[in-house]
């Protein structure tokens, strides 16, 4: 049976694309196009889709408490970002994935076979940081430099870059600010550190 898609997205231009390429896949069908999320939950259950591809740009600041709501009303549904500005890629831990503007063909067909697998990775809320990871992500979010971490430590430079790139590898995120957001939102600092 192929899975149903819902794509949501305000641009006609990149909707089209989008559509070309994954009713081109033999697995997939897209069912819905939808301007705006406002009648998402129930288009999802008028269809039964399994994936919807949403602009995160949609939702605003309020992205977190819809998804949260929309993954109450439909569990089965995969959520993929579809990312088409610049943004802060740790506001985006909520998403099962990411399609970039900047993707060929071939990798969308890549990622959408990588989602039907459920082998999706950007998920962050799944994360697993090792114990010397978090103390390097904290060390970071407090605004602390390589040769301060490793000082701190008691290890060398070379491993705290180490750490750091098992750290982006694992969250998805690059930024220092973002990582910062990260260890907020998972209890990791307070407020009260990073002053």
């Amino acid at each position: 049976m192929r899975s149903r898609v819902i794509i949501c997205e305000a641009s006609e231009l990149i909707t089209i694309g989008l559509v070309e390429i994954i009713d081109g896949m033999a697995q997939f069908d897209v069912v819905a196009r939808l301007d705006n999320p406002e009648h998402l939950s129930e288009k999802i259950l008028a269809t039964d889709a399994n994936f919807v591809i949403i602009n995160p740009t949609l939702l605003g600041c309020f992205s977190r408490d819809f998804l949260s709501q929309l993954g109450k009303e439909c569990p089965q549904v995969t959520v993929i970002a579809l990312v088409t500005t610049c943004v802060d890629y740790s506001m985006l831990t909520p998403y099962s994935g990411i399609i970039e503007i900047n993707d060929t063909k071939s990798k969308i067909i890549s990622k959408m076979n990588e989602f039907a697998r459920g082998e999706a990775t950007k998920n962050t809320d799944d994360v697993e940081l090792s114990k010397r990871e978090t103390d390097v992500l904290v060390a970071v979010a407090k605004g602390m430099m390589n040769k301060e971490i490793a000082d701190q430590m008691n290890i060398s430079i070379h491993t705290v870059i180490s750490h750091r790139k098992n750290i982006t590898r694992k969250t998805g995120i690059k930024s220092v600010s973002g990582l910062t957001v990260y260890a907020l939102l998972n209890n990791l600092i307070d407020e009260k550190d990073l002053i």
